[in-house]
């Protein structure tokens, strides 16, 4: 059956995507394991760019998580398009509806990734339906779809696309709830796991120990009023994300009440500007302790993603820019896949898409069926290049 046949509205096809879990297995899934990853969804949203007339490849990333690739013919010799949300959700485990219920009632669609992104990804695949195949063949550049794997968790979806088309794109747009404004800056981050070692002893005689919970509470001290102070007077503001900040987000120590704790670590998110690379926190972080004496604590990095900084004199952002709906320019606390494709892949980039923000990872998730529609015509204005009269 024909997606024109299957799904009567884009709100409908959003429902549908939202009733095939592609829930993100790492951390906390919340759900059993046969709702985890992305080949079921990856494999739905390949059928319906089958339908529209792309060609379709599933490249797999890891074992059963694979991207959904579409690419659509005529784009020889054109500027190289690409279209690019993620397949995977956040855990469901904390929602208070269906998270794959895909409700519709007054006005709003719910469930896990309504928002955070299967609603952009509809809205962008009924774009694509509304032009339909031959009409993209004769857009002023070629076009390619892709359902991204892994980016709530380490974006492994796009780092391995970036690593393989380094160069072979003009231009991405990310799919991500914006409400159709274009991210053109967004902060990067840098994990870490900062340690501190103590000495174990009974409880009933804590003199005999040395207490690495104790340590870590001067550290976390350090940090939440030294550090943070010199992130925020430093040099690394920028005009649109303001300045870098720091958020401890987990901590574990000790293994029983009645013993001295010999170990204790923490879990820290530094967000960073353009000015403050992650490399550089990470640097920065380690002088910090040194300087304070905290050096006998162990610093380990994780997660890592640059900030996106894509130039607002792009002419693709300059064609957004022009577009009918009038969108803002602007920037985001938050990182996506844009950041990678563009500092991996060398694909200038920027998010945009219907929706809010604030509604992502939310425990009723949504999204407004008139933002969906909104989602619809921006993406499909865009891919027309159709601009505002002068």
């Amino acid at each position: 059956m024909k997606l024109q046949d299957k799904y009567a509205s884009v709100g409908e096809l959003l429902a549908a995507l939202i009733r095939i879990p592609s829930v993100n297995p790492e951390d906390d899934p919340g759900t059993a394991s046969d709702n985890t990853g992305e080949e079921k969804i990856a494999r739905a949203v390949g059928r319906i760019l089958q339908d529209i007339g792309a060609r379709v490849q599933l490249d797999e990333v890891e074992a059963g998580r694979p991207n959904v690739v579409g690419t659509f013919p005529g784009g020889a010799g054109k500027p190289a398009v690409l279209l690019g949300p993620h397949l995977d959700t956040v855990g469901v485990g904390a929602m208070s509806i269906d998270p794959f219920g895909g409700e519709r009632r007054q006005g709003k669609i719910y469930g896990r990734g309504a928002c955070d992104t299967k609603g952009t990804m509809a809205a962008m695949l009924w774009a694509l339906k509304q032009l339909g195949g031959e009409r993209i063949s004769e857009l002023d550049i070629g076009v390619t779809f892709v359902g991204f794997m892994g980016e709530e968790t380490g974006q492994p979806g796009s780092r391995h696309f970036a690593r393989k088309h380094a160069g072979e794109y003009d231009f991405a747009l990310v799919g991500e709830p914006t409400r159709c404004d274009i991210v053109h800056k967004h902060k990067g981050t840098q994990w870490l796991e900062i340690s501190t070692a103590g000495k174990t002893a009974h409880g009933s005689t804590p003199e005999r120990g040395e207490n690495a919970i104790v340590k870590m509470a001067g550290l976390v001290n350090l940090l939440e009023k030294k550090f943070s102070h010199e992130l925020s007077s430093g040099p690394y503001l920028d005009e649109t994300l303001g300045h870098p900040t720091i958020n401890i987000g987990r901590i574990h120590g000790g293994t029983r009440t009645n013993i001295v704790p010999g170990d204790c670590s923490i879990c820290v998110d530094l967000r960073v500007t353009p000015a403050l690379a992650p490399e550089k926190a990470l640097k920065l972080v380690r002088a910090f302790l040194e300087e304070h004496g905290a050096g006998g604590s162990t610093v380990k990095a994780g997660l890592s993603c640059n900030p996106l900084d894509t130039p607002q004199e792009n002419e693709f952002v300059r064609r957004l820019i022009a577009l009918p709906c009038s969108p803002k320019l602007t920037g985001a606390p938050w990182f996506c896949d844009a950041a990678v494709l563009a500092g991996e892949g060398d694909i200038p980039s920027v998010a945009a898409g219907p929706g809010d923000i604030a509604q992502a990872h939310t425990a009723d998730e949504w999204i407004e069926e008139a933002q969906l529609e909104r989602g619809v015509a921006f993406y499909r204005q865009f891919l027309e290049g159709e601009v505002r009269p002068g």
